[in-house]
């Protein structure tokens, strides 16, 4: 069985952007590949371990996890099917950050960490607009899942421009990081795309895939999220032992 039948066999797959090429990659080579986490809260919940456990297995079979913590996106937070999210403030999401990191490390100590408010944060607004902005269709953002469930109550240009920021990500490791393959829960498969769309716009020809898989759902089938009640948070003064395991 190869590495991306095992993927499949364990659950962890749900959709690809270019099989052929995903095989490739996880069967015949050694490459990069990211998971990126946002510092809405200041722990992970117990849903993402599907991705830590993945990035756990692909790292037992030759390849290198990068940790992306979203200290720049987790400032604009990913738009929620039912309302705005609070804005953080810069030192509650650098202080989260710091937290996640730690708690990331304990399983993954050998994982490259990086930050996007390192490179999102010199960017300014004249080059985000020319530089990203001019290649994303309007069209194209409406049509995408997490902005279509927004719609009726309406959505700040604010968590409407997330997706952008979250393909600058991608693009930036693609060309600094070598980063081949970016993972991410099928909620997130709308942004893991219009990163590749920005990929094929400013990289021309490439050989970056994306991949997500199915969510962790609770009995009522709703998500293990940050923001979602009911959570079981990966700290133990959040959410203990006993609770865990109720």
């Amino acid at each position: 069985m190869t590495l991306y039948e095992s993927l499949l066999w364990r659950g962890m797959i749900k959709d690809v952007s270019n099989e052929d090429l995903a095989k490739n990659h996880l069967n015949e080579n050694s490459i990069k590949f990211y998971v990126g986490y946002d510092p809405t809260g200041q722990s992970l919940t117990v849903g993402h371990l599907v991705q830590i456990m993945r990035m756990k297995y692909l790292e037992k079979h030759g390849h290198k996890p990068v940790v992306l913590i979203g200290g720049a996106t987790g400032l604009i937070g990913d738009p929620k099917e039912t309302q705005e999210r609070k804005l953080l403030t810069l030192e509650e999401s650098l202080r989260n950050a710091q937290k996640i990191e730690n708690q990331i490390r304990k399983l993954l100590p050998d994982a490259q960490f990086v930050n996007n408010y390192d490179w999102i944060s010199k960017v300014d607004l004249i080059s985000f607009l020319r530089d990203y902005g001019k290649h994303f269709n309007v069209s194209y953002m409406i049509a995408k899942d997490t902005v279509q469930k927004r719609l009726a109550e309406g959505i700040s240009y604010t968590e409407f421009s997330y997706m952008i920021l979250q393909s600058m990500d991608w693009v930036h490791l693609y060309k600094n990081e070598n980063v081949k393959i970016q993972f991410g829960g099928s909620d997130q498969w709308g942004n893991i795309t219009s990163g590749l769309e920005l990929m094929r716009k400013v990289v021309g020809e490439h050989d970056a895939v994306g991949l997500s898989s199915p969510l962790l759902l609770k009995a009522d089938g709703t998500k293990f999220g940050k923001s979602e009640s009911g959570a079981l948070w990966l700290d133990e003064n959040l959410t203990t032992p006993y609770e865990m395991y109720q």
